[in-house]
């Protein structure tokens, strides 16, 4: 099996290169790379990377992910969220291969309490959410064998991340306000490329298993709690705080506006791929308790 992955050093892509070696050969790309084009912006450039490299499986894991700053950047999102996805799955299928792609719960408008299957109603509330839905639906109406995954709240011990951001301003500041009404799922970049591996090897055998999926961590929280989590980890591992303990202050989207709207419910059932792949998914806490160890030595 000859896999070409795209985006190799983003959050995803550098645990994608460790999960996917096993399968056969790796063939990592990003927009450093000199011997094949891996800039999803060159259409062009990553069409000729596909019609060259003949990959049975390409697994795109590069995106436009400035959700606000989508919001005036429009062409750019577009290009590379949804006309790049278009470009991948005609050259995919050109050269019958399956891809692989990563979307969003920003797809849905955030409304209700009751977790989103993959069946339900699409109304993005941003830029960003529409680009992803519509690199979607290029994806699924190309005709490509596909394996499609929503996911949410990414985070990973490499590069920058939600509880990162808390610690830092929590060793800064003595007070600290943190959104209480928005739900999801904190998921590791970790899980969702062990999950990516176990369905491409399914895949490899059982094609009818292509499609979208849903791969969140098990549970849900809010970035309130989320943040209040990792605030009393780090203190049980005795990391020095300025902001004292029970005084991170919850507070309402409202008070916290930003160029893009977030969906409120960003819950995702993943009933579906835990079926269809016979897993099971760990709880999102079990999966921030691991990067924070990584990332303090603990």
């Amino acid at each position: 099996m000859k896999i070409l992955l795209l985006g190799k050093n983003g959050q995803v892509g550098w645990e994608l290169q460790r999960s996917l070696a096993p399968l056969g050969e790796l063939i990592a790309l990003d927009r450093q790379s000199q011997t094949h084009c891996g800039v999803l912006s060159n259409l062009n450039g990553i069409a000729k990377s596909l019609q060259d490299l003949q990959p049975n499986v390409i697994v795109n894991a590069a995106a436009y992910t400035a959700v606000d700053k989508a919001e005036t950047d429009i062409e750019a999102a577009n290009l590379i969220n949804s006309q790049a996805p278009t470009v991948l799955a005609e050259a995919a299928k050109a050269c019958d291969a399956w891809l692989v792609h990563y979307s969003t719960d920003y797809v849905f408008d955030g409304s209700g309490t009751r977790a989103w299957r993959e069946d339900d109603t699409t109304s993005p509330l941003s830029v960003y959410g529409r680009t992803k839905l519509a690199g979607e639906q290029a994806i699924q109406q190309s005709g490509v064998r596909h394996l499609l995954f929503r996911t949410s709240w990414v985070y990973a011990a490499r590069g920058n991340n939600f509880a990162k951001t808390m610690l830092r301003l929590a060793q800064e500041r003595e007070q600290l306000s943190v959104i209480n009404d928005q739900f999801g799922s904190p998921t590791g970049a970790e899980l969702l490329a062990d999950v990516t591996a176990l369905a491409i090897r399914t895949a490899w055998d059982r094609q009818d298993v292509a499609g979208l999926y849903h791969l969140v961590a098990d549970g849900e929280t809010s970035w309130f709690d989320y943040a209040d989590y990792v605030l009393n980890f780090a203190r049980d591992a005795g990391i020095s705080l300025k902001l004292a303990k029970d005084t991170l202050r919850a507070i309402p989207t409202e008070q916290y506006p930003t160029p893009a709207r977030r969906p409120l419910n960003s819950r995702l059932n993943t009933d579906k791929l835990k079926t269809t792949f016979d897993l099971c998914l760990p709880s999102w806490q079990t999966g921030v308790e691991r990067m924070l160890m990584e990332i303090h030595g603990k």
